[in-house]
């Protein structure tokens, strides 16, 4: 057991997470608020990436990478480690949105590939951030940002304690909160109209908790076919996003 969590820490921490790839630690290294603590690369990738002068690189073999992060993980010869990025704040975000703008909020979304994928779409579709519970989403780590492809250090991410309270600050903000579910009667595109929108998705299989769906302005489905019964939810998020970013 001991041996196996030595393996763990060696991959980083929630406190110390291993970014790894290039666009992940391209994106990082441009973030000016993402503190990068340690690096490793092989020669290339180091020339390559140009690290800043304050970084201190590690010059190493792709077999030593490999054992820096999780099996198989496709770090392309780069590897960081990194602070945790200052939480954003909801109330910041509400306060100061565009008059047009999408919010994407996860009802105990887990799994980090599919939040990595979330926030590569909403980065794309020009969403204004996501909004996660804190117990119940997953930490900063180097599986989404891989699967973000840079996303994590451009769309601001919102833990907070209570998703229903804060699905209220988002509606006296003035934000039409749409649940998606594959039961609602009503297609998207029906349910959009106000320039507000956050869009909100929940977990696979489960779906959206009962009080999340109290605390939604209307229920909406995305129509499609017989063929299959539904989404993986990050194909989910962009195709949400898509059909807001055209209403």
């Amino acid at each position: 057991m001991s041996r196996r969590k030595k393996s763990h820490q060696s991959h980083g921490t929630p406190n110390r997470p291993r970014l790894w790839g290039n666009h992940a630690v391209a994106a990082a290294l441009d973030n000016p608020e993402r503190k990068v603590l340690r690096a490793w690369a092989t020669r290339d990738a180091a020339e390559f990436m140009q690290f800043p002068k304050e970084v201190a690189v590690t010059l190493a073999d792709v077999a030593d990478l490999g054992r820096l992060v999780p099996h198989d993980a496709p770090h392309q010869g780069v590897v960081i480690e990194v602070a945790p990025l200052e939480e954003a704040w909801l109330g910041d975000i509400v306060t100061h949105a565009p008059e047009r703008s999408v919010l994407l909020v996860l009802d105990q979304v887990t799994d980090p590939h599919n939040v990595g994928a979330i926030l590569r779409s909403a980065a794309a579709f020009g969403a204004i951030g996501i909004v996660t519970q804190d117990r119940h989403s997953p930490p900063e780590s180097g599986v989404i940002a891989k699967a973000a492809s840079g996303a994590l250090e451009r769309v601001p991410w919102v833990r907070v304690v209570n998703l229903a309270r804060a699905l209220e600050e988002m509606g006296e903000a003035g934000f039409w909160r749409i649940g998606l579910a594959g039961n609602a009667e009503t297609d998207l595109k029906d349910a959009l109209g106000p320039k507000k929108v956050a869009l909100v998705l929940g977990a696979e299989g489960a779906g959206l908790r009962q009080n999340t769906r109290e605390h939604c302005d209307a229920l909406a489905k995305l129509p499609i076919s017989d063929a299959i019964e539904s989404l993986n939810v990050s194909n989910a998020a962009a195709v949400a996003l898509y059909a807001a970013s055209i209403a």
